[in-house]
């Protein structure tokens, strides 16, 4: 897998995450819904100021903090990229670093820009790309936009489970976004097949420095 590869699977889910952002800030008021497989997929627009699924981090230094973290963590990412294909480890664990970055990207995009070029969703009204009276806010105050909602289960749990009986309960409950996606896929990935993707860079490092010996 060459550099070129890399930059292209970004690229492709760069342009997916971003164009489904910008339909939605365009399209659709804060919490409007759209049903799309009844009972488990829903596009349910809202907007959040902090990590992945809604989490959030620190107030307004935590925003900047944050942001400026990803930045960071973008650039080095590509670099970091480089040294891998350098040193050839396999492509599925490329592929992998390849999503993890495209979606630290596609967020990044939201935290810093977003806040300059629309305005708010305020009831119903929806928001304007490049508004004459500017922006909600400031760079790096942009918010992450979220659309993908997937309530697989809703009810309440049975009472004979521990703790939460009873209670009312969502699984899938977090909204999240086709970056966030790219992140859990890429990590989730990583997590699985970790063994197989650095045994195979070990094996080869191993076979090179034989080879190198006998010479």
């Amino acid at each position: 897998m060459k550099y070129r590869h890399v930059v292209f699977i970004v690229i492709l889910i760069l342009v997916i995450d971003q164009t489904l952002k910008f339909w939605i800030k365009t399209h659709m008021f804060m919490q409007q819904e759209f049903i799309i497989f009844p009972n488990w997929f829903r596009i349910h627009f809202i907007e959040n100021e902090g990590m992945a699924y809604g989490l959030k981090f620190g107030g307004d230094f935590g925003k900047i903090l944050l942001t400026t973290f990803r930045l960071v963590a973008v650039v080095a990412g590509f670099f970091y990229m480089k040294k891998l294909i350098r040193e050839k480890y396999s492509t599925g664990l490329l592929i992998c670093g390849s999503l993890i970055l495209a979606g630290a990207a596609g967020n990044l995009i939201d935290s810093m820009f977003y806040g300059l070029i629309f305005n708010d969703s305020i009831g119903y009204e929806v928001a304007k790309f490049m508004p004459p009276g500017g922006g909600y806010g400031s760079f790096l105050h942009g918010r992450v936009v979220d659309m993908l909602y997937f309530p697989i289960y809703e009810g309440y749990l049975p009472s004979w489970i521990p703790f939460k009986g009873g209670d009312y309960f969502v699984f899938f409950r977090p909204v999240f976004n086709i970056a966030d996606a790219a992140i859990s896929v890429g990590v989730i990935t990583i997590l699985l097949f970790q063994k197989r993707f650095f045994a195979r860079h070990s094996a080869a490092r191993q076979e090179k420095a034989a080879s190198h010996a006998e010479i």
